[in-house]
């Protein structure tokens, strides 16, 4: 999830991450079962409702591009731990120049030409749509400036902001089943700070959410191939895994009408490093029993070619320099499979 790290670093850190996942795995109890095949099917085609997109470090910058890019698509966002569209610029001297938070205007204006250019929809449908933020106070990676910006990226075109950043925490997911003590930056990079910001977003969206289940999960979580989705057919070419997962509570499975969250983990956070961790203990599945919602989560990878060392989401540009707009190879996949799901 740290993504300004020296190389040495970034070794030992995705040796860390291998090792403290391990042992959190081990004392995590019960779990969903996760369906495997020899060869992963496809996503079902189920009755949505809705779709809402939300991610974390990289994937917090990535819910935001695909939120923005797609609006017509997602009905609402939430942002941990990132900041505001396009930040990235398609180059990592821009993207650094962001992290530290300048350039908003320039930013917001881009977005009006690309949406006038039909390269994004229209910035008129942020509107009115529901937006959650967290920043954590101690986070080294993201400066709060940054994450200001994206708070005042979403209010200038009109879209209803939460913005949560008093808890005094990492770099990080933050949720009441996190492994990692609140103010540290560490892998596996789900922290608990004592509070419950899974449901002050579901709430900020839904209006209301229903207390989620403590018990055995009701839902399965199952593997996908995701290459069926990518232009091209090969998620690996886009530094994506070749599966993915996705958490379907029984109503749901039954045809029951349900809203569809995509949840985007950050670096050196994919199933080829933490398995199953992620829905595991970012306490959204535990919502999802109880509020009728389906969990995508799609998984990043680290590769060579493209240039991702880290397994982050393309955030600054390294799948080209489209990363940001409809067009953008990862977007599209997302995209595809919301699409394939049935929102």
């Amino acid at each position: 999830m740290v993504f300004r790290v020296l190389p040495r670093l970034s070794r030992t850190l995705r040796r860390a991450a291998a090792v403290a996942a391990a042992t959190a795995l081990a004392a995590l109890g019960p779990a969903a079962p996760v369906r495997a095949a020899e060869a992963a099917p496809g996503l079902p085609h189920l009755n949505l409702t809705g779709a809402y997109v939300t991610g974390v470090s990289s994937g917090g910058f990535l819910a935001t591009q695909l939120q923005v890019a797609y609006s017509g698509t997602f009905d609402g966002a939430g942002i941990v731990a990132a900041g505001p569209y396009d930040c990235g610029r398609g180059n990592v001297v821009d993207a650094a120049i962001c992290l530290v938070g300048h350039g908003l205007p320039e930013l917001e204006q881009q977005a009006v030409e690309w949406a006038g250019q039909g390269r994004i929809d229209p910035v008129g449908n942020l509107a009115g749509k529901p937006v959650y933020v967290y920043h954590g106070r101690l986070d080294p990676v993201v400066n709060p400036l940054v994450s200001d910006s994206g708070v005042a990226f979403y209010q200038d075109f009109g879209a209803r902001v939460v913005y949560h950043d008093s808890d005094w925490a990492g770099h990080s997911w933050v949720s009441p089943q996190g492994v990692v003590p609140c103010g540290l930056t560490l892998p596996p990079f789900v922290n608990d700070c004592g509070d419950d910001p899974q449901r002050e977003m579901l709430t900020h969206w839904l209006g209301h959410v229903d207390p989620p289940n403590h018990a055995a999960p009701a839902g399965t979580l199952t593997r996908f191939d995701q290459n069926r989705y990518t232009p091209g057919g090969s998620a690996p070419r886009l530094s994506m895994d070749s599966t993915g997962l996705l958490y379907t509570p029984p109503a749901c499975a039954a045809g029951q009408p349900c809203k569809l969250v995509v949840a985007l983990h950050g670096c050196l956070s994919g199933q080829y490093l933490l398995g199953d961790l992620f829905p595991r203990r970012g306490n959204l599945d535990t919502y999802a029993d109880t509020n009728n919602l389906v969990v995508l989560y799609p998984q990043a990878v680290s590769s060579l070619v493209p240039v991702n060392p880290q397994g982050c989401w393309d955030w600054f540009g390294y799948t080209g320099p489209d990363f940001a707009v409809k067009d953008a190879p990862q977007l599209r996949t997302i995209t595809a499979m919301v699409h394939a799901l049935g929102a």
